[in-house]
């Protein structure tokens, strides 16, 4: 299976933990997306507070889970999809002031 690692970091600050990996595949059998992907948002203590993946794509698809639950949701594309994270990542981020290293 042919990947190239296109993202990745980790931010930790003040309880909370950002990891966000992206990989373009070319194992599309078992990624039809093209794309390999965790951004993932939690704490220290092992809480999702908002983990978007495709661990399982063939047979599961793209999932949204949070601390509330899991989806499934529609796969928009990567630039939209990692915008969408990093919105959502920047709700907890402020409230500690911890300015996670987006490129954006």
């Amino acid at each position: 299976m042919g990947q190239e690692l296109t993202h990745r970091y980790t931010h930790v600050k003040a309880g909370l933990v950002e990891n966000v990996v992206i990989r373009r595949t070319t194992d599309t059998d078992a990624y039809p997306s093209g794309w390999m992907y965790t951004l993932h948002l939690g704490t220290l203590q092992d809480l999702t507070l908002i983990r978007y993946d495709n661990a399982h794509e063939d047979t599961k698809g793209h999932e949204l889970h949070t601390a509330a639950g899991d989806a499934d949701v529609e796969f928009p594309g990567m630039e939209e999809l990692i915008v969408e994270f990093w919105a959502s990542a920047d709700e907890y981020w402020d409230t500690i002031d911890g300015n996670p290293p987006c490129p954006y």
